[in-house]
């Protein structure tokens, strides 16, 4: 873990540099993340439950869902572009982790789904679209508290 810029100064927080193990294992148990994509519109973000299929995200959406018809305009067997990021911020603690993942999206067929992680939903609503971000780019960051302030 490389600190950018050194030590932070007093009652400021320190900003770190994640590796791309580091970054893998604070998301490695799935959850809440955002998918950022282009939906014809421009930039758009949303978020999904997700799960981790070794190096690769995982997550759901409906057929009439914004990055499904993003997919479906692209050629077979195509990825699009996305980027999906996971954070954990501690405000009281001015502290917290950020993770970015980039890399091609694709449908995961059916054939692939049985023996991986469930991922479910927490929207009502039907969602049969497997997503796999299987990530070019992977980092991250962590905003330790200051030094001496007692939360360490």
């Amino acid at each position: 873990m490389s600190t950018p810029g050194g030590e932070g100064t007093a009652g400021h927080s320190v900003l770190e540099s994640l590796d791309r193990e580091e970054c893998l294992e604070l998301i490695r148990g799935g959850g809440i993340g955002r998918v950022g994509f282009d939906d014809g519109e421009g930039p758009t973000v949303i978020p999904v439950n997700f799960a981790m299929d070794g190096d690769a995200v995982v997550f759901r959406t409906s057929l009439e869902g914004r990055l499904n018809q993003s997919l479906a305009t692209a050629m077979t067997g195509t990825a699009i572009r996305i980027a999906f990021e996971v954070d954990e911020i501690k405000p009281e603690e001015r502290a917290g982790w950020s993770v970015l993942l980039r890399g091609g999206g694709q449908y995961l067929p059916d054939h692939e789904r049985p023996g991986f992680p469930t991922v479910e939903p927490w929207p009502g609503g039907e969602r049969p679209v497997y997503i796999r971000l299987e990530p070019h780019e992977v980092s991250g960051r962590r905003l330790r508290p200051p030094e001496g302030d007692g939360s360490g």
